[in-house]
């Protein structure tokens, strides 16, 4: 990364979203560490959760099953828990000229609430009650087909689940760490609306959007990424 797009990264807040394999985690990681590396100071934040308050409401919304949770219902419990970390974490960082990086925001709630039928300019509407002006400079959506984030976590989908006799909560993971959440556990079929729902936030989310494919190798995929910064207009 150039170093004038280092120093146009200072103060900003910039989220990385996509559907649940994208690698996003991967770029947060690689972004935070050139942030470093070029003398920005930054924090980290996370979505749902990230405050004590914040991570109680996470438990609620990723560790049960949601399939009679009205969507209305989820939609709130998100903005409720983004509403702390907003106010505690993101805002004090920017009013101090510190950028933050963040995993997931209000662009989740309208790409998985909106899969799930809720209408995302509602989500929209919520968000600028909970968050205030707490607004990213720029949202980086990690496109990539759901199938392929499975088969990166060594997730199931929800029929090979069942044909194996395990829970969604159950599900045998190639990888010790590989949490399968609420969220994650959704048939096929919803992800697919998830990734059409992401690819269509540029068209009404408030602040810019770009989408960058998550194919590849985490380097090509930050190398993408980075491209995409040092063109971005903040």
């Amino acid at each position: 990364m150039s170093a004038d797009t280092i120093d146009k990264l200072r103060g900003k807040f910039i989220v990385f979203d996509g559907v649940d394999g994208s690698g996003k985690g991967a770029q947060i990681r690689l972004l935070s560490e050139a942030l470093a590396a070029g003398g920005i100071e930054h924090v980290e934040a996370r979505d749902p959760g990230g405050t004590t308050i914040g991570n109680h409401i996470r438990h609620v919304l990723l560790d049960h099953d949601l399939s009679e949770m009205d969507p209305r219902c989820e939609a709130l419990l998100f903005m409720a828990s983004r509403a702390q970390p907003a106010r505690d974490v993101i805002a004090p960082a920017l009013s101090n000229g510190v950028a933050c990086v963040c995993d997931r925001y209000v662009s989740a709630t309208c790409a998985y609430q909106g899969a799930a039928g809720y209408d995302p300019k509602r989500v929209i509407e919520l968000a600028a009650y909970a968050i205030d002006d707490t607004w990213p400079d720029l949202t980086v959506v990690i496109d990539l087909p759901p199938k392929a984030g499975f088969q990166r976590t060594g997730r199931k989908t929800q029929a090979a689940r069942k044909r194996s006799n395990a829970g969604a909560h159950g599900q045998p993971m190639l990888f010790h760490d590989v949490h399968t959440d609420a969220m994650e556990a959704r048939p096929m079929e919803f992800h697919e609306r998830v990734r059409e729902m992401f690819l269509e936030l540029p068209s009404y989310y408030p602040t810019p959007v770009i989408i960058i494919d998550g194919s590849g190798t985490e380097a090509q995929v930050h190398a993408r990424v980075m491209e995409a910064l040092a063109d971005a207009v903040f």
